[in-house]
């Protein structure tokens, strides 16, 4: 048990939900709210994380990608924890858990509501079922070919904080600021993955799984990083003065001291295998950002309500 909860990297996990604790909040704001969608959301997201784990840890261990040279944790198969055969059923175990629970997500959101939309969601989750696994499993993984950072902005950003937006809301009519946040996730989550990938930089070279950071450099990665670190800060700024926040809706700007530290380690970084710890950091911020832009939504809710009375 205990190689399993390793293999399945429980530090992940917190950063995989935060987009749907996000929208679930902003929905909640508009007065709307299901705690099945809720739960069923978090486990389907969660099984995902695990799943592309699990994935990750099978297709580097095979293809040797997890050898000597690799900085972060030693993964299962590396190891020999875990064996490969073990590995590849713990993933079909896991994609049907995540199905199951994706469909019943579809049934709580939309039942006899509009069969186009859950037939939509319902081809959404088995794409996203599939990604995961094929990050880097088979010879064509797009991890190995730098397409990693879209899907975790896609799925992890996007679809996501405006996916759990829509099943509450069924339009997103009312959804449209939510994008600025949303954008803010996935360019926060993208970091997470460009961290883990300037880490493993060499060793990734050398057995030719061509990240961004490999394709563009160490030097440019960094120039990347700020990027999508600052432009998500701004994104949420600029979404909290649309919404017209009160000044002490502004907590959530305590994590952007976090973010701003962060910032400087990377740019003081000389070692890359020395930001292995950054990933847990910025993974945490972007949970502690989402959670706490959310509970600034919810005082704006209570505030109406407050006025209205």
């Amino acid at each position: 048990m205990k190689h399993w909860i390793q293999a399945a990297r429980l530090r992940t996990l917190p950063l995989s939900v935060s987009g749907i604790i996000l929208g679930s909040f902003y929905a909640m704001s508009q007065s709307m709210f299901n705690w099945k969608i809720v739960i069923f959301a978090l486990t389907t997201t969660l099984g995902l994380q695990i799943l592309s784990n699990f994935a990750n840890d099978y297709g580097d261990g095979i293809k040797g990608t997890d050898n000597e040279d690799r900085v972060g944790p030693k993964r299962a198969i590396q190891s020999g924890t875990i064996s490969p055969a073990s590995m590849k059923k713990a993933m079909i175990i896991t994609s049907l858990i995540t199905l199951l629970s994706a469909i019943l997500l579809i049934y709580f959101s939309f039942k006899n509501y509009n069969l186009g939309f859950s037939l939509f969601f319902l081809a959404l989750g088995i794409l996203a079922i599939a990604s995961a696994i094929r990050y880097t499993v088979g010879n064509t993984a797009y991890g190995y070919r730098g397409y990693g950072d879209v899907f975790v902005f896609v799925f992890f950003g996007m679809v996501s904080t405006m996916g759990i937006y829509f099943m509450f809301a069924k339009s997103l009519e009312n959804g449209y600021l939510l994008l600025l946040p949303a954008t803010a996730i996935g360019f926060l989550s993208v970091g997470v993955l460009n961290l883990n990938n300037m880490r493993d930089e060499l060793s990734d070279r050398k057995v030719g799984k061509n990240t961004i950071v490999v394709k563009i450099g160490g030097a440019n990665a960094k120039i990347y990083h700020y990027f999508l670190i600052s432009s998500a800060m701004v994104l949420v700024l600029i979404f909290a003065l649309l919404n017209k926040f009160h000044f002490d809706q502004y907590l959530f700007v305590v994590v952007y001291l976090l973010l701003i530290k962060h910032l400087l380690v990377v740019y003081k970084n000389k070692d890359p295998r020395a930001l292995d710890p950054e990933l847990k950091k910025l993974a945490i911020s972007t949970f502690l950002l989402s959670i706490l832009l959310s509970l600034c939504l919810i005082y704006f809710l209570s505030d109406i309500l407050v006025n209205n009375s």
